[in-house]
């Protein structure tokens, strides 16, 4: 099978197409046909060095994919030619992988079955980031950091669904416009605007309940500011630094909540529990229309360093899609 690959660490551009040998399901696998396979930041992490492969999963990039099912393990709950979507813990670009039937989902009939592998890993980190891990609940106010990226536009979308109030930060009048048009309550042009003086405005001096943040370190202070009392910040992405400075004090007069996480590196009972959860709960969101992938472009899996080139440039509103 192809795949795209990359021989040692670097920029987009050491990406490149290459050959592995077909996989074959053990288990309780199942060997999904690539239709599409989503980009995401922490593919370009993995190629730059800073966010290695677990054990066992392929050291190609690549976490959640779409397609139709070609083989399937002794022990495997699925069928040959059910058409997916899957979060894989690694190997996606390419034209087949092979994935635990627990991180199998039935691709929504909504979507044509490409566009529906923009969802797993956007999905279930933030299902289990904002709502699991968070407790965000209707009638409670959730900031996006990163409104118009992938995460972003898919919390705006669940967090809107669930009832809560969502104000999103983005870069840019149109972004700004097309997060409103997501069903953000409230978007702040971070070029522009400081957002913890406009929070205070829209919430009263309130705060939030709940900020979900790829920021990292340069956030970190205020975004403790920008909470309620009782508030949790979820720190998902480092973009702008791994340290910040915290004062305790004042996390502590707020009762709030710092936490961390991350979906790759988790137990795979873990990710099949979120999976599960996922199917239960955001699936009707994408039966009824509440929740859609937002996709900017599908490129041929051999552009895959433009892909990359793109999401680093902050080029994209959304998602970008490899098609194998």
């Amino acid at each position: 099978m192809r795949i795209l690959r990359f021989a040692q660490h670097g920029g987009p551009f050491v990406l490149e197409l290459g050959h592995a040998p077909d996989p074959v399901p053990r288990g309780d696998q199942v060997v999904v046909a690539v239709a599409a396979a989503g980009v995401n930041r922490a593919d370009a992490l993995q190629r730059a060095g800073h966010y290695p492969a677990p054990p066992g999963a392929p050291r190609w990039p690549g976490l959640e994919v779409s397609g139709d099912i070609v083989a399937v393990g002794p022990a495997a709950g699925w069928a040959v030619g059910d058409r997916v979507a899957a979060l894989v813990d690694g190997g996606g670009y390419a034209e087949l992988v092979a994935v635990r039937s627990a991180q199998v989902l039935p691709a929504p009939p909504a979507l044509d079955l490409p566009d529906a592998a923009a969802l797993p890993e956007a999905v279930c980190t933030v299902w289990s980031t904002v709502v699991t891990t968070a407790r965000l609940r209707a009638g409670e106010t959730l900031l996006v950091h990163g409104g118009s990226g992938g995460i972003g536009t898919t919390a705006i979308q669940i967090a809107a669904a669930l009832g809560a109030r969502v104000i999103a930060t983005a870069g840019g009048p149109e972004r700004v416009r097309r997060c409103a048009e997501l069903g953000a309550d409230v978007v702040i042009d971070h070029r522009s605007e400081d957002f913890l003086a406009r929070v205070r405005d829209e919430t009263g001096g309130r705060g939030v309940d709940v900020v979900l943040d790829v920021v990292g370190g340069a956030y970190l202070e205020r975004n403790v500011e920008v909470l309620a009392t009782g508030g949790r910040l979820a720190v998902i992405g480092l973009q702008r630094g791994r340290t910040g400075e915290l004062d305790l004090g004042a996390l502590m007069a707020k009762r709030a909540t710092v936490l961390g996480t991350t979906l790759r590196s988790r137990p795979a009972a873990e990710k099949a529990a979120i999976v599960a959860d996922v199917v239960a709960n955001v699936w009707p969101m994408v039966a009824d229309g509440r929740l859609r992938p937002v996709i900017q472009e599908r490129l041929p899996l051999a552009d895959g360093a433009r892909a990359h080139e793109l999401l680093e440039a902050g080029q994209v509103f959304g998602k970008l899609l490899l098609i194998p």
